[in-house]
């Protein structure tokens, strides 16, 4: 088989972020990895980059952003394939190199979209790699509502699939947790997918009613598949709440907690060792729209460690670049959405500007303070 030859790059006069500085000088990137980094010009004759950012390729480990285009509205399906073609484009557009696509596997409303299409998603994407028509590198981070009476025969087909890489355990049941405030989940829902007060009201008993029966069986169940798998699959709690919810986690092994929703779940989180997630939605929007802790409050607090872009792709690059109103350097900014993220997903060959790491990298212009997109390489191979 002949081996594919990648051009070299010289880059010069770009503002490199690596992972302990920032530093004015020029890189070579040689068969798809980052081959030299100088500060100056160091004689290089690349491509003058104007002051330009040089940052690492974002890498993303939980985003439903694939959701908005299979329905893009309420009750109107798009098919599969196209709907990822849209979803990667919109990734690649936002900087985000790898991603991890969160698929949910069971829902608390029986009817819910996401029942419908989780083989059809894992297959499309499987497809659409396999056509060589995705840019960005997509692995998987399978959601499990803990409350689907169905859960562990809809999990099991995938516990063996190389692209896992990520499974979190989930239960949105309203009343704890996301939606402790039934207020705010009334509205959420009767303004999202227009329901009326009625229908609210039997979907909280319904809700309440697969929680008592599934949770704890299903929860036990699936932190043993994930313990005896090969791979050892990471595992991620979701929405915790309180010291119990943290410690709940701690004892199946979670090492990563998602989007605590108060200062007392966070506190505990760093505690035990967790690495805590936020929304990088919450971040840009100054707040959580459920009413929940602010990331901000816990990045002063120096409790946050990776932002996720959840349901906004670009909300992740100006998420790190607010961090620097909580005191972070910018190195330290970058890390929560490159370098952190690798480390606990264990992709050793990525997340950061260093000598014989994968060459994914982006160009970014700060205008009126706000970082943009101007292109963007894998393995140096140029995207966009």
């Amino acid at each position: 088989m002949q081996t594919l030859s990648l051009p070299d790059i010289a880059i010069r006069n770009a503002r490199i972020v690596t992972a302990t500085q920032a530093i004015t000088g020029s890189l070579l990137v040689s068969q798809g990895k980052f081959a030299d980094i100088h500060a100056g010009n160091a004689g290089l004759s690349g491509e003058d980059w104007y002051g330009d950012y040089l940052l690492p390729g974002l890498i993303e480990l939980h985003t439903d952003n694939m959701e908005k285009h299979l329905m893009p509205r309420p009750k109107v399906n798009w098919p599969v394939l196209p709907a990822i073609i849209a979803h990667d484009a919109q990734i690649v557009a936002a900087g985000i190199t790898t991603v991890l696509d969160a698929i949910a596997v069971g829902d608390i409303e029986p009817d819910s979209l996401r029942t419908q299409t989780l083989h059809s998603c894992v297959q499309g994407l499987s497809k659409a790699a396999q056509a060589g028509v995705l840019r960005a590198d997509h692995l998987l981070h399978l959601r499990l509502e803990l409350a689907e009476p169905e859960l562990l025969q809809l999990f099991t087909p995938f516990l063996d699939d190389a692209r896992l890489r990520l499974v979190s355990l989930m239960d949105h049941t309203p009343g704890q947790r996301q939606w402790t405030d039934l207020d705010h989940y009334r509205t959420h829902v009767t303004g999202k997918r227009g329901w009326s007060h009625e229908k609210v009201d039997q979907m909280l008993t319904l809700s309440l009613q697969r929680q008592q029966r599934h949770v704890a069986a299903n929860r036990q169940q699936i932190v043993q598949l994930c313990r005896q798998s090969a791979s050892r699959i990471p595992l991620a709690s979701h929405d915790d709440t309180t010291l119990a919810h943290v410690l709940e986690g701690v004892a199946d092994g979670v090492t990563i907690s998602e989007f605590p929703t108060s200062l007392e779940a966070a506190q505990a989180a760093r505690a035990h060792g967790l690495a805590i997630v936020m929304g990088g939605p919450n971040c840009v929007r100054g707040g959580s729209h459920s009413g929940n802790v602010s990331a901000m409050e816990l990045a002063r607090l120096g409790l946050l460690d990776i932002f996720s872009s959840d349901y906004v792709p670009a909300s992740l690059l100006q998420a790190a670049f607010q961090l620097q109103n909580a005191d972070y350097r910018l190195p330290a900014a970058i890390a929560t959405v490159s370098r952190n993220p690798a480390q606990k997903l264990g992709l050793t060959d990525r997340g950061e500007i260093a000598p014989g790491l994968r060459a994914d990298f982006l160009r970014v212009r700060l205008i009126d303070g706000m970082p943009v997109v101007l292109g963007v390489w894998k393995q140096g191979q140029k995207l966009f």
